[in-house]
């Protein structure tokens, strides 16, 4: 099984070159107005479609490791591509412990890397958890915790 992301943005030459970053790898195929990932690890196809008004729009996507060994390699990856933003070490998030790392492409699309060490009681509501999305570039809202 592979899920597929179909995400409109506003330029698919500017994405496609932030994803190859992010995968290390080009898109399979790419066009002026569309550009397709198939990613084997993690189990990916993203597709980058030029959008003819706004672009998608989602709390934020992301890719589940299983160790912390993967996420060490992802963290080198993006600080060598310069596009780490925020990492998260032990952190209670989501009534889980876990390690993250955040990221945003040229839409303001926020992407995290994640391994779970342990699944924590669920108690409360989501919104006291501690999670927080990195805000959006020129958002004047505050990150969306509770994610």
């Amino acid at each position: 099984m592979r899920p597929h992301i179909s995400l409109d943005v506003r330029d698919v030459s500017k994405s496609a070159a932030f994803y190859e970053k992010v995968f290390g790898l080009p898109p399979q195929k790419q066009v002026a107005d569309y550009a397709k990932f198939d990613v084997k690890t993690p189990a990916l196809n993203l597709s980058l479609v030029s959008s003819t008004g706004e672009v998608s729009s989602v709390d934020h996507l992301g890719i589940e490791v299983e160790t912390v060994e993967e996420i060490a390699g992802w963290k080198a990856r993006l600080q060598q591509e310069g596009i780490l933003q925020k990492v998260e070490e032990n952190i209670a998030c989501c009534f889980a412990r876990q390690d993250k790392l955040w990221f945003t492409d040229p839409d303001d699309n926020a992407w995290e890397i994640f391994t779970v060490h342990e699944q924590l009681e669920v108690t409360g509501r989501l919104s006291q958890t501690g999670c927080c999305v990195p805000r959006k570039a020129g958002s004047p809202e505050p990150a969306t915790c509770g994610a």
